[in-house]
């Protein structure tokens, strides 16, 4: 499950950064939960209803969707509601059977548009709490190696989450699925990583 939420960058053609962030996230069987700006260009291309699983998400998570009766997508409230992703993590652990610590989980958070200081908060929440999260842009904290490498590296080891940054879909994607095969493993689950079939648009 990777929670994608955020405003729409300026700088990005509105939804752009979320569609295609969500889109390569479905592909590769992963549940999306959304607030907010994410979650209503996720609504606008028609990702919150039922039947968008068989046109754009992965096998695995086809069945999921059609086992419980969801969308591959998930509305969690508004922009303000993110606590909401991290309860539905929460209760994950409370459980049992995949992590006694939100950090063991296979989860991961993302905010590809995002532009305020109100996300950098939301983000610091979700890395806190133990969770990998990618910024659509980087913090403005390059200048200073020392300060980038304490959030994108050394943070974990004191908290259990870190922040990446990267604007490509596809990158962004794939550092956040090698993460969720990364702590799938740990947890003796089998990968994630197999061929996607993808029904005719």
């Amino acid at each position: 499950m990777v929670g994608v939420v955020g405003c729409d960058n300026p700088k990005i053609p509105q939804d752009e950064g979320h569609l295609g962030l969500v889109y390569e996230l479905l592909r590769h069987d992963v549940l999306v939960v959304q607030t907010g700006c994410s979650a209503i260009a996720c609504g606008k291309a028609g990702l919150l209803r039922p039947e968008a699983a068989f046109r754009h998400a992965g096998r695995g998570l086809q069945e999921v969707c059609e086992a419980v009766g969801i969308p591959p997508v998930l509305h969690a409230g508004s922009c303000v509601d993110n606590s909401r992703i991290l309860t539905a993590c929460v209760e994950m652990v409370r459980e049992g059977g995949i992590g006694k610590d939100l950090a063991e989980l296979p989860v991961a958070a993302a905010a590809p548009g995002w532009w305020s200081e109100k996300a950098i908060t939301i983000g610091f929440y979700a890395v806190a709490s133990g969770i990998f999260t990618v910024f659509g842009s980087p913090l403005n904290i390059l200048g200073s190696d020392n300060v980038t490498r304490f959030v994108t590296e050394e943070l974990a080891n004191l908290v259990g989450g870190s922040y990446a940054f990267e604007s490509d879909a596809a990158r962004a994607a794939e550092l956040i699925v090698n993460h969720l095969d990364r702590k799938r493993q740990a947890l003796k689950l089998r990968p994630m990583l197999y061929p996607v079939t993808r029904a005719a648009s």
